[in-house]
This record gives structure tokens, C-alpha cells and sequence, in this order.
């Protein structure tokens, strides 16, 4: 198993840090936070080189690179924060992949060169108000009208809300039950019947848009269907490697606090010394760059070994579930060692620790990804709803 990186993502990566000091994305990262807007302009310079849509299809404007290099460069620019890796996030490993893998051809060309561009963006639209973790229990429902679909429903706390130009909904048909009645549909902002909520305001990530979505007597043509009822499968795959996105955003916000740890230890003194010579301190560090290193070797793993294609669903749930609990544990020990300074919002270590919460219960839950762990160490599935 080869963990190098190669000459292109070296470059890649050596590029991003030279942009991240030339632009000043860590005086940026405090600002997107207290404005809660990330700048149009760097959407359009990431655009001009080539990060959106890196794994997308060329044949549509993206560039056919594997997973794993829209992973080193989601996590490079987390570093800063996820809110400067949001528009690489969702243009590589987000709703867009489905489009991309098994869209029709009129799908693709509507919407994948607008993503690549910087001037579309596709969200996700999975969690109701009665149905997060047991997505088999979507109320969402589209009926076929003969010329049209009918789509009614609600969906809650989706990131992009309000501010994605395409959504890719997860409802069901008729009255079919289960995940057998389950399919996906592309509908795009400012259709006659779809609206939005307030704004959230969450404890971290601020500036990622996130609102509920109301589908009221929705036409959605035809054309626009992106995945049969009864193919819930191909959603919950490429799932996985938005999974493996969220893990990535989580091994760059804790790379960031350990970087900026090892700097205050270096220049801090204490009865007349830099704290780093304090054997807790280097006990601490050495923590958590032992945690940051096992984060990254699975979650490497698990892009790795896919390839240009998907992820296994057991490696990437390990990877999501350890960079999770890692991303908490790494930025509490790096606020430790700030002292008071760490509580203070003069200081990053006071925003990824809230940046740091947000991803356990994002991309499905801690507790859900322990069970699907567990059924596939056991080869058996362990039903969560209670017997009837």
C-alpha cells in the first residue's frame, strides 16, 4: 500500500500553500466567520485553477482526477478553515458525483460545466424533519403526472440551502415503503412551488448557507430524473465519498490546530522558558500528531484504494467515525495549550474547535456509522426500529 503522493499532487498541494499565504486565507478564514459570507472571488479563482471539478468527467469540463487528489486539496485549504475548502468540497465529492456517474447525458451537459466554472453548485437533499439517520423513512413524495413529476415535502438543514443553483432531492414515489420506494430528482432554484427557510445559524462553520426546503406541488420534468426508484444503492455509494470529504475536511482542521499549537508552544515562555521544553506539552503535541496520523492513514486508505471509483462503505465509515472523534480531541489539546488565549476569539483555536464539532453529526452520525461498522464485522444487518 503507496501513501506517496505524486508529482502532480505535490505541486498541487506546494501550489495551495503559496496561494494560502499570497491571499492571506487565514486573516480570511476570520473574517468569513464574523461575516458568515464566503467571497464570491474565491470560487472564481479556484475556478481559474482548475479545482472544481477535479474528478468530474473531462469530456464536461472537469479534469478526471482521482479521488484522492480533491482529498489532499480539501484538506490543505481546511487547514485554514472549512469554509475556504467548502466550493473544492462540493464541486468534487458532493451531490455533483451522482450527476456525474449516472445522470443521463442531458444532465451532465446542463450542469457539470456550470460546477466546473464556479457558476453552479449542487446540494444534497437528504435529512426531513422525521428522518435523518433512517433515510428509509423519507416523507418527501413525487407522484408521475403523465407530463411531469409532482414533488411535495420538506427537507431540513441542508448545507448549500438558499444558495446552490441545483438540488438533488432524495424522495420517495407513490407510496412505495422503504429504501425500495426511494429514488432522486434534480431540481433547480427558482422553480414555481420550491421556496426556503430562515437562514441557521449554527455554533461553527459560519458561512455555510444551511436552511430547510419546501416543495409545494413542485413540476419537475421528466428529464429530470437522476436515479430510479429502487436504485437506492448508487445514492448511499457515492455517498461514501462525500464521506470520505467530510473526513478530509477534518484532517485539515486539525492539522491547522496542531500547527498552530507547536507555534505558540515554541514561542509562549513560562518561568522563563518556551513552554514547548514542559514534558505536558510535548505530551500533548505528541498526541495529537499521533491521532492526525492515524486519522489520515485510514482515511488514505479508503480514498486510496478506490481509485477513481468509490470507496468501500466499511473504510470509509472507520475513516469518517476515528477523523470525527480525532478533529474534537486534537483541537481541545490545542486549546489547552493556548491557555486562555485559546478561548479567545483573537485567536483561530476559538473557531475550529466550533468548526470541529459540526462533522460527527454531518455526513451521518457517529452512533449510525458504529452500527453499520458493527453489521458488516458480523455480516448481518441490526435493525434500529422497533418491532411493530
Amino acid at each position: 500500500m503507496d501513501f506517496s503522493f505524486t508529482k502532480e499532487q505535490t505541486m498541487l498541494l506546494d501550489s495551495l500553500r503559496d496561494m494560502g499565504k499570497r491571499e492571506n486565507f487565514k486573516d480570511l478564514a476570520a473574517q468569513v466567520d464574523k461575516t458568515r459570507v464566503i467571497p464570491r472571488e474565491l470560487t472564481n479563482k479556484y475556478a481559474q485553477m482548475g479545482l472544481l471539478g477535479m474528478t468530474l468527467s473531462s469530456q464536461y469540463g472537469g479534469a478526471d482526477e482521482d479521488s484522492m487528489t480533491a482529498i489532499l486539496a480539501i484538506e490543505e485549504l481546511a487547514r485554514y478553515s472549512p469554509m475556504i475548502a467548502a466550493t473544492v468540497f462540493e464541486s468534487n465529492v458532493g451531490a455533483v458525483r451522482v450527476i456525474d456517474m449516472f445522470g443521463s447525458e442531458e444532465q451532465k451537459k446542463a450542469v457539470i460545466p456550470g460546477v466546473c466554472s464556479g457558476e453552479y453548485s449542487v446540494s444534497v437533499c437528504m435529512t426531513e424533519p422525521e428522518a435523518g439517520s433512517d433515510l428509509t423513512a423519507l416523507s418527501t413524495i413525487i407522484e408521475d403526472q403523465g407530463d411531469h413529476y409532482l414533488l411535495n415535502g420538506e427537507k431540513r438543514f441542508i448545507s448549500g440551502g438558499g444558495e446552490a443553483s441545483h438540488y438533488l432531492v432524495y424522495t420517495r414515489f407513490a407510496d412505495v415503503k422503504g429504501y425500495k420506494g426511494i429514488g432522486a430528482v434534480l431540481v433547480e432554484k427558482g422553480m414555481a412551488g420550491f421556496t426556503f427557510g430562515k437562514q441557521e445559524e449554527f455554533m461553527g462553520l459560519r458561512g455555510m448557507p444551511s436552511c430547510d426546503l419546501f416543495f409545494d406541488n413542485v413540476e419537475v420534468p421528466h428529464d429530470n430524473l437522476v436515479i430510479k426508484q429502487g436504485e437506492f444503492g448508487k445514492l448511499m455509494l457515492t455517498f461514501d465519498i462525500e464521506r470520505c470529504g467530510n473526513s478530509a475536511m477534518c484532517l485539515g482542521v486539525a492539522g491547522g490546530a496542531l500547527e498552530e499549537a507547536k507555534k505558540y508552544a515554541l514561542q509562549r515562555k513560562a518561568f522563563n522558558r518556551p513552554i514547548c521544553e514542559f514534558q505536558d506539552i510535548q505530551f500533548a503535541i505528541a498526541d495529537m500528531a499521533m491521532k492526525l496520523d492515524a486519522a489520515k492513514l485510514l482515511v488514505y486508505r479508503a480514498v486510496g484504494e478506490a481509485g477513481k471509483g468509490l470507496p468501500s462503505i466499511y473504510q470509509a465509515s472507520i475513516g469518517k467515525c476515528f477523523a470525527n472523534e480525532m478533529v474534537k480531541e486534537v483541537t481541545d489539546k490545542a486549546m489547552q495549550v493556548f491557555g486562555g488565549y485559546g478561548y479567545s476569539v483573537e485567536f483561530p483555536l476559538e473557531r475550529m474547535v466550533r468548526d470541529a464539532r459540526a462533522w460527527s453529526v454531518a455526513g451521518g452520525t457517529l452512533q449510525m456509522l458504529r452500527i453499520a461498522i458493527a453489521s458488516m464485522i458480523f455480516g448481518r444487518k441490526f435493525d434500529q426500529r422497533k418491532p411493530e
